[in-house]
């Protein structure tokens, strides 16, 4: 026991590398569909001893499943037995490696998708050696097995939860590699600049400039670009993935309440003709041709001696900073005495960020009786007249934020939208931004070098070039048993 524990800690105190060396040997088995039961469950194994336990547990016609009849990505029907006890029937898709998706051998089991028969099929697979996998174990295996990096494998996850055509979009495109081949070249470019740096100080005691500081004032510059424009697509890549921020904002008994329910088609928020009902921020979200658009229905804008109402417009000040775009609702019946612009100057008192797109909407256009006052001016503004009530109009309001995000998702090639990657460009860029600033100083070049290896470093990370225990543990920890 004490020889086996004192592998063990010689094992952890290895590169994450070698230690998965070591892990690798073990075949891997999970459900990959969700909890619960359904017509069909797939069972997935991955591992050196896919294809012998296979023949042990599976006939094809009643007759053993013999090694020779096994070929790659081909399926077979038969049955699985334990022992001599028949389990199911099952579809069985075999896979080779490194011509998988971990790169190992594996064998896919759909089977019905009782509770029970699962159970039952991991327990077999269990007892020929195999054990249960841990959540995201077989990206994990694909990463060190290189059929993705690291960068890709986190795409992975996210398409998984992608819940919209763009965010899924923007999720497969990551993990097709185009992000990934961004950074390569980024880093490629990055290696060349600091492998002449290093040359020189090699030969530091001859005096000798390998690399033109002019030409490497322009490659930083050149590089700096890049990396600020990846940097600033997280803003965009962030609401694609989460959702867009809507905020409807606007002062008590407006309609902002009504709209949201007319937007999501469904009862969500109270109403009434009480001002001040909404206390808090209500939030929901809605898929729009392909777009999900997270609306957030706050508590209207006014001075209140009301705590609660006060905590709740505090809450809507919050909400508004964090929105990428503000519907501002007014009630066309109350217009009077108070015109357009002036209501867009008491918006922008307290709204800084010129991003935000913003979205006038004059309510209650049924109580009309007469075109009223300034009308020309929302007009000017762009104004979108609707009812609520009446759900009258309300198309024109989707449309716009549907045109919105098109425009802003169209305008960017390369998105970044893991914040983890958002992180690394960030650190990345400050490193590059101090070899730039000292440059043409007196700053000797072994430390302008290090700036350089900083910067190589972070930007390694994204993809898995470089990597540590932590990052892959934090990582893999997020996905789900079986993927």
């Amino acid at each position: 026991m004490l020889v086996q524990c004192k592998q063990f800690l010689y094992i952890c105190r290895k590169p994450l590398a070698m230690h998965f060396d070591i892990f690798n040997k073990d075949t891997i088995v999970a459900v990959s569909t969700p909890p619960g039961v359904g017509a069909i469950a797939l069972i997935r194994m991955s591992g050196s001893l896919s294809m012998s336990v296979l023949q042990k547990i599976f006939k094809t016609n009643n007759k053993s499943f013999n090694e020779g009849l096994i070929q790659s990505h081909h399926q077979y029907f038969g049955s699985v037995f334990d022992d001599d006890e028949l389990l199911d029937e099952v579809l069985v898709s075999v896979f080779f490696g490194p011509h998988s998706y971990t790169g190992e051998d594996m064998v896919e089991i759909s089977c019905h998708g009782s509770d029970f028969i699962q159970e039952q099929l991991l327990l077999v697979l269990m007892k020929e050696g195999v054990r249960l996998a841990e959540p995201g174990e077989f990206t994990m295996r694909a990463f060190f097995n290189k059929k993705m990096d690291l960068a890709q494998a986190e795409a992975v996850a996210d398409l998984i939860a992608s819940h919209s055509k763009a965010s899924h979009d923007l999720a497969l495109q990551q993990m097709r590699g185009g992000f990934s081949e961004k950074i390569t070249r980024l880093r490629q470019r990055l290696v060349e600049l600091a492998a002449l740096m290093e040359l020189e100080l090699d030969f530091s005691e001859e005096d000798v400039e390998f690399a033109d500081r002019n030409e490497l004032d322009k490659l930083l510059d050149e590089l700096l670009k890049e990396i600020r424009t990846l940097i600033d697509s997280f803003q965009t890549g962030n609401v694609i993935k989460k959702g867009i921020p809507v905020a409807i904002i606007g002062k008590p008994n407006v309609g902002k309440s009504t709209l949201l329910n007319a937007i999501l088609n469904e009862e969500r928020a109270i109403v009434s003709d009480i001002p001040g009902t909404t206390r808090d921020v209500i939030e929901d979200t809605i898929v729009i041709e392909g777009f999900s658009f997270r609306f957030i229905d706050t508590a209207g804008l006014r001075e209140s001696f009301d705590e609660i109402e006060s905590m709740g417009i505090e809450r809507t000040y919050e909400k508004i900073k964090q929105a990428s775009v503000i519907l501002y609702v007014c009630d066309l019946t109350q217009c009077k005495g108070e015109t357009a612009e002036e209501m867009l100057s008491e918006f922008t008192s307290f709204i800084q960020d010129k991003e935000k797109h913003f979205i006038l909407i004059g309510n209650k256009i049924d109580q009309l009786e007469k075109i009223p006052p300034h009308f020309r001016e929302m007009v000017e503004l762009e104004t979108i007249f609707i009812s609520a009530k009446r759900k009258e109009n309300i198309h024109l309001i989707t449309d716009s934020l549907v045109q919105s995000a098109r425009k802003n998702s169209i305008q960017i090639d390369t998105i970044v939208s893991n914040i983890r990657h958002y992180h690394a460009l960030e650190k990345s860029a400050e490193a590059l931004q101090s070899v730039a600033d000292n440059l043409h100083s007196d700053m000797p070049t072994d430390l302008l070098a290090i700036d350089m290896r900083t910067a190589l470093y972070h930007l390694g990370s994204i993809t898995g070039t470089i990597y540590t225990e932590e990052i892959l543990g934090t990582i893999f920890s997020k996905f789900c048993i079986g993927k």
